[in-house]
């Protein structure tokens, strides 16, 4: 079966738009930036990839047990894939706060897109980013 060129490119998270190193982790929380509301906090920090990256700090003292902490990343990295176009070269490293923990999904989503609409307006306007 022959691919429609004019079908769009799929939204997927592979690993290299992933923070997957300690490395990574603390370059980011170095020389970032920090953005958040009362779900999530976000530390962003240009990086020389051209993408945007991802990395997730979701821990069990602050969301629970596995059940709700994977939920919660879930919801991170789907938000993420489908926004990734939008969002411009930075390093992107999202901690769960308290209140995720019980909140809705659909609240957590809104969240986050507020989050990445405020990455795109702090780049936009800072020469750094």
């Amino acid at each position: 079966m022959n691919a429609d060129p004019i079908e769009p490119k799929r939204l997927t998270l592979p690993a290299e738009l992933r923070l997957r190193r300690k490395s990574q982790f603390e370059a980011a929380y170095a020389s970032g930036r920090r953005l958040g509301d009362g779900y999530f906090s976000v530390t962003m920090s240009p990086n020389e990839v051209g993408r945007p990256r991802i990395g997730l700090a979701v821990a069990v003292k602050i969301a629970g047990n596995s059940v709700k902490r994977n939920r919660i990343r879930r919801l991170i990295r789907e938000s993420f894939r489908l926004s990734q176009l939008e969002i411009p070269p930075v390093d992107l490293i999202v901690s769960a706060r308290a209140r995720a923990k019980d909140a809705s999904s659909d609240e957590l989503r809104a969240s986050l897109a507020a989050l990445w609409d405020k990455v795109r307006k702090q780049c936009a306007s800072s020469p750094k980013y």
